[in-house]
């Protein structure tokens, strides 16, 4: 099969022209749509001291050498949160920002190793309230581009629908006929049932597999392809072993005050209630890294001046949703790279 040309071939290029002035005009809308709601677009550095602590995403190393010579190691962020938590904490009540942001290991049909994160996040308020974002966000990129519907591939979703609101639990017994609530971590042989219901949808359990590889395997292959068909889904409490940043629900200590949105199949947005306490946060961040040790055999740095600054957060929920798949939904594209202005290089080897 020959090479595709290279993506700066006028032909080529003009193929993408539309779907690139949509991106723009998407991204014109949202800007305009913030403003009117009291927002204040932030920007933030993308060298850090940690790209991040969730274990399975990793990160661009580089090195920072300062006047003197000397050489210490940085990262390009894999998501500008930190950050936008330490000006919530440093007194901006209602943020957003479009941030380039990086992700090693990552390219194929919706992920891409430089890709641009729309994260927004509002001080005092409750979750619920980014679930209504949401769903204004999906109405201004279809309005943007008098796009009636939403599509990837066979899959539809009207964007002018409100989104259908289900939790992770009734999602197991509704897609994959699993009662989650009763193979939790903490219930008794909690694993052992999650793995056989694993076996009984005929996907692999490997050795070393904890409780959340199960899970991820089964929203992947079970559920995901079935959300956010004819309507967006937001998909939410999370189990508590799945909360990294948020929050755990007040009324089920069991369950994260976590969301995810989903449209035509398609994971755009996560949420979260922010989690305030340093210490739990420090405790999940080690055990991420002690994961990330074990079945990479490398660890990232904790950001300390991140772990300060959660002490002086405002209470706080805030959302970090791919735009570059809003602008495939919202066009029809098929790839990632449809919609970027200019996708990163494939390296000659």
């Amino acid at each position: 099969m020959d090479e595709a040309p290279p993506w700066w071939q006028p032909h080529g290029f003009a193929d993408r022209m539309l779907a690139l002035q949509q991106r723009n005009a998407i991204k014109a809308a949202l800007r305009a749509h913030f403003d009117r709601d009291g927002f204040v677009e932030v920007d933030t550095p993308i060298l850090q001291v940690s790209p991040g602590n969730e274990t399975h995403i990793g990160a661009f190393e580089t090195a920072l050498v300062g006047p003197d010579g000397r050489s210490s190691p940085m990262y390009l962020h894999t998501s500008p949160e930190f950050t936008c938590k330490k000006l919530l904490a440093a007194g901006v009540p209602r943020l957003f920002t479009f941030a380039p942001v990086f992700r090693n290991g990552e390219r194929g049909r919706l992920h891409h190793p430089e890709f641009t994160m729309l994260e927004w996040y509002r001080a005092d308020t409750p979750l619920d309230r980014l679930v209504e974002d949401c769903a204004a966000i999906l109405r201004v990129a279809a309005e943007a581009t008098s796009a009636r519907l939403f599509q990837h591939r066979d899959a539809v979703a009207d964007p002018r629908f409100a989104p259908e609101i289900l939790t992770v639990t009734e999602a197991f017994g509704r897609h994959a006929g699993i009662d989650l609530a009763a193979m939790l971590p903490s219930e008794p042989d909690g694993f052992a049932r999650l793995a056989a219901a694993t076996q009984a949808l005929g996907l692999r359990v490997a050795a070393d597999d904890t409780w959340s590889d199960l899970f991820s395997k089964i929203i992947s292959f079970a559920i995901e392809p079935k959300l956010g068909i004819g309507q967006a889904t937001v998909l939410t409490r999370y189990p508590a072993s799945e909360a990294a940043l948020a929050r755990l629900c007040p009324d089920d200590e069991r369950f994260a005050e976590r969301f995810e949105l989903y449209a035509c199949g398609v994971e755009l947005a996560n949420a979260f209630g922010e989690l305030r306490d340093p210490a739990e946060q420090r405790r999940r961040f080690e055990h991420a890294e002690a994961e990330r040790q074990r079945i990479y055999a490398k660890r990232y740095p904790l950001d300390e001046d991140f772990l300060a600054a959660l002490a002086l957060m405002p209470e706080a929920c805030g959302i970090a949703l791919g735009f570059d798949r809003l602008v495939m939904l919202a066009t029809g594209a098929r790839r990632i790279e449809e919609v970027l202005w200019a996708p990163v290089a494939e390296p000659v080897i």
